[in-house]
């Protein structure tokens, strides 16, 4: 029997255009589009917005094979990658998590410590003491309020900026630069000019720690540049990282997630009713499967022939997990596109990926969480939205998926 994949590629006009479109009243769930690709088989070619026709990776277990795969490549570079957008003007610095081993490995090390499981768990009583202050700020201000730019933001904003060593009263500049380089239709030599000035902002900073070192992560990479283990370039790159990645994917999931909840009364009630710290833990694990708010899918390229779902993926051809809908998989997550937060499997999810290039952050991004959704609901009990559903604007056109503002009142 011919193989699918061995056919001829179809024409762009009968290939679906990747991202698809969420449906009207459903913003929580993947597109429909991509759930019956998923229905109909493990693979399936998707159209960019460059032309090319990379396969869309559609379930759950094959998703997390090939993320494991030495043979799949996460290189922006090479021939056939997908790229979800087209690429600065005269090209940019590239991050270590689109590169490859050893050079993504030795990079990654470099960063690894701060954010080890024990680490981060110290920095708990931090994070407590933040979200508190935030809400008694909150509490003290207009009702009704913008959820977003009253806590959202400001908390891991907060969080990032203590842990890298980054002053807090540039969090405006930041956070303005971030919203540029990930909206997805941005245009690109905007998106390269808001990378330089963050490039130019860390840089800054570099020398300013190189200098005089403090307690904090970017005085970790000083060190580094010192002992020639790191180039300043390398170093100011992995704060623009991990300075973007720090605050936007966690405010997003905080008022996401709030506002899915508040669409779930019954399960809003078990999370600010919970007195077991595993049952918030749960939670979050569950948000984060529920929502997956990178949706962009995880971008690698093949680098030799793949034999998969007894299909053949050939060297040079670009692949796409869509973490949204491997998360929505029923036969991993029964009932999936039910939102259960004493799911007993929900920590199963990919949405930090999986594999070597899985998420740095993971580990700090679920202690903000569970201190945010243990605290806000609890300290706010009638907490409400301040305008109609449908009036919410949610983040379509970003590769972080969220709401840009969320009303509430108490």
């Amino acid at each position: 029997m011919t193989s699918t994949l061995d056919q001829a590629t179809p024409g762009a006009d009968e290939v679906p255009e990747f991202p698809m479109a969420r449906a009207a009243g459903c913003p929580f769930d993947p597109p429909p589009r991509a759930r019956e690709l998923q229905e109909a088989g493990p693979l399936a070619r998707v159209r960019l917005w460059d032309g090319s026709t990379p396969w869309l990776v559609t379930r759950y277990a094959d998703q997390r094979a090939l993320l494991a795969d030495a043979r799949v490549s996460a290189d922006i570079t090479r021939p056939g990658y997908p790229s979800p957008a087209p690429l600065p003007p005269g090209g940019s610095a590239i991050s270590f998590i689109l590169m490859d081993n050893p050079e993504h490995a030795r990079l990654r090390r470099m960063v690894t410590a701060p954010f080890t499981v024990r680490r981060i768990e110290a920095l708990r009583p931090a994070v407590q003491k933040i979200v508190d202050d935030s809400l008694d700020a909150m509490l003290a201000g207009p009702n009704p309020v913008d959820l977003v730019e009253a806590f959202a933001l400001p908390v891991p904003s907060l969080v990032i900026c203590e842990l890298l060593g980054v002053p807090y009263r540039d969090h405006d500049f930041f956070q303005a630069n971030s919203k540029v380089i990930i909206k997805r239709d941005a245009d690109p030599a905007e998106r390269a000019a808001g990378h330089r000035a963050l490039l130019g902002y860390l840089d800054e900073l570099m020398g300013e720690k190189l200098a005089h070192r403090q307690d904090d992560l970017l005085s970790g990479l000083a060190d580094r540049v010192e002992a020639g283990e790191l180039t300043r370039a390398e170093a100011a790159q992995m704060g623009v990282l991990l300075l973007i990645a720090g605050h936007e994917t966690t405010a997003n999931m905080i008022a996401l997630g709030t506002l899915t909840l508040l669409r779930h009364p019954e399960q809003l009630a078990l999370v600010r009713e919970a007195d077991d710290p595993a049952v918030i833990a749960g939670a979050v694990e569950e948000l984060l499967r529920y929502l997956t708010i990178t949706h962009n899918g995880r971008r690698r390229v093949a680098i030799e022939d793949i034999e998969i779902a007894g299909e053949t993926i050939r060297a040079g051809e670009g692949l796409i997990m869509a973490n949204d809908i491997a998360n929505r998989d029923e036969s991993v997550f029964p009932d999936p596109d039910g939102l259960d937060v004493r799911r007993p499997d929900s920590r199963r999810h990919v949405a930090f990926g999986f594999g070597v290039h899985q998420c740095l952050g993971q580990p700090l991004a679920r202690v903000e969480l569970q201190v945010v959704y243990n605290t806000l609901y609890r300290r706010v009990p009638t907490l409400a939205l301040a305008a109609g559903f449908d009036e919410i604007p949610f983040k379509h056109n970003g590769s972080v998926y969220g709401v840009y503002e969320l009303p509430v009142t108490w």
